[in-house]
């Protein structure tokens, strides 16, 4: 369908450009409130476990419970959002997530906190396949690429300037409570981003009399498929008391898939939508996209979690401090994010190639400072090369975004972006119940026979091997990428997509 005259064929949405880029970051800082959230718990799980008394397998839960909920909620909610109101979601999203917060701020124990946090990932579901999708209909093309590298700026600071300010919450509030301001600050933040999205997000509500078909099966059989694959991993703590028999629920995720997979070929042949509409996978430079991001989200958040870990266990440094390590790669990834946006339209995928590589070298000099640098000087060598980190993931995120989704209709942009978020999560709760399972491990096995300087250094070391491999698997990825492009002539991105909603 032709765009009305007078207007570029690159958006779904008609607004004015001002409108458009207002609405756009008011979506984008609900993104990044939400990984802002995700990363900032992590260095205030110490405090949490001594303030409550919460044991290892809670504490445990309070990060990959929420990463466990927002996978499994984000297709649904990103397939609703392409049949009805992103607005909406967006707002029940918010209201959830500000009450969850309120009860994460005023938990009297581990056991509610757990709660509230797992419903607060069920809220950060609904809302970020609504972000992914709204930016997929307000942009096309170079524009888009623009956009996606101020989307990856935003939330490589958010994701790297996390541990920083849960550091400083927890100094300011002290160890007892400190915790608590890290949710207490989300309602202020919460509201302020409510009033403005109900005021200026553009009403995306697709006018049909048809009724919603949200494949309420293929919805539960997905679910299924999802919590028995991640369950394992999140709980593998390296712990000798780890049960062995958790794995077994593997041969179950697989059951569970062979029975969405029949179920969705025949709910697509009796003329219905599926929950995934798997013909997305046969854009090649979608489903590459896809492994891309998987494996770099199994790696990158495992990098921080570890050198904070390092850091404060290894190096008696407080939290605050801790997280402080990491505002070079903030700074620096927010810079090529965007430098990667505006490029990406002209360099396409040699970016991300170049981008992985140079993180690979970064984990290489990570270590190297960790094992070679006298103690005193190890968070600022860390820091030194957590710049050259930013640098390269800043090429990674962003431009990989948007190589994923140049394909991609716009009318599958929620339920596409929402896969893609799935497997980011999917990623993460892998890589970090792997590096966390290397790392402690190894202090099981040292403690007591090595001073303790040696014994987490060495356990740093360890689990960065994996990040090391998660990372060199994204590369891998990137290459093929990169080499079918070639062998087919394809442009670094392509002409905007079908645009028919």
């Amino acid at each position: 369908m032709s765009p009305p005259s007078g207007h570029p064929p690159t958006r779904d949405i008609e607004l004015p450009p001002s409108h458009r880029w207002r609405a756009y970051w008011i979506a984008v800082s609900v993104a990044a409130l939400t990984i802002l959230d995700l990363t900032k718990v992590n260095v205030a799980l110490p405090a949490i476990e001594t303030a409550l008394g919460a044991d290892p397998t809670q504490v445990q839960l309070i990060v990959s419970g929420f990463i466990l909920t927002f996978g499994l909620v984000l297709v649904p909610a990103g397939r609703l959002g392409d049949q009805r109101s992103r607005r909406v979601l967006f707002l029940v999203g918010l209201s959830l997530y500000l009450l969850t917060s309120l009860g994460c701020a005023l938990a009297p124990d581990a056991t509610l906190l757990l709660v509230f946090r797992l419903l607060q990932g069920v809220a950060a579901g609904i809302q970020m396949p609504q972000v992914l999708g709204l930016i997929q209909q307000l942009f096309v093309g170079a524009e888009r690429g623009r956009a996606f590298g101020l989307f990856g700026a935003t939330i490589s600071i958010s994701t790297a300037f996390g541990p920083t300010l849960g550091g400083l919450l927890i100094a300011v509030g002290g160890e007892a409570d400190g915790w608590r301001l890290i949710f207490w600050m989300n309602v202020p933040l919460v509201i302020i981003v409510m009033a403005l999205a109900a005021w200026l997000l553009p009403d995306t509500r697709t006018r049909s009399h048809r009724p919603l078909d949200l494949d309420p099966v293929g919805v539960v059989l997905f679910g299924l498929s999802v919590l028995a694959f991640l369950w394992p991993f999140l709980f593998t703590t390296g712990s000798p008391d780890d049960d062995p028999r958790r794995w077994w629920l593997l041969v179950v995720c697989v059951f569970f898939v062979a029975m969405f997979l029949l179920w969705e070929h025949r709910y697509a042949a009796r003329g219905r939508v599926p929950l995934i509409p798997f013909s997305v996978f046969q854009r090649v430079s979608y489903r590459n996209g896809v492994l891309v991001s998987t494996a770099y989200f199994a790696g990158a958040p495992a990098m921080f979690l570890l050198g904070t870990l390092y850091l404060q266990f290894g190096l008696k440094i407080a939290p605050v401090f801790a997280g402080m390590v990491t505002i070079g790669f903030a700074a620096a990834s927010a810079l090529s994010s965007w430098v990667g946006g505006v490029y990406v339209s002209r360099i396409g995928r040699p970016l991300v190639v170049w981008g992985l590589v140079g993180l690979l070298v970064s984990v290489g000099g990570l270590v190297l400072a960790v094992l070679f640098t006298p103690a005193e000087w190890t968070p600022w060598a860390m820091a030194a090369v957590m710049v050259l980190s930013g640098l390269a993931a800043g090429v990674v995120i962003s431009p990989n975004q948007t190589l994923m989704l140049a394909e991609v209709p716009v009318r599958q942009g929620g339920v596409a972006g929402s896969i893609g978020q799935l497997g980011q999560r999917i990623g993460t709760a892998v890589g970090t119940a792997v590096a966390l399972a290397l790392f402690y491990a190894t202090v099981y096995r040292e403690k007591g026979t090595e001073p303790d300087p040696v014994v987490f250094h060495d356990a740093y070391a360890v689990g960065m091997t994996s990040v090391g491999v998660f990372l060199g698997l994204a590369l891998i990825a990137a290459v093929v990428d990169l080499a079918v492009r070639r062998r087919d002539g394809e442009p670094p991105l392509l002409a905007a997509p079908d645009q028919t909603p």
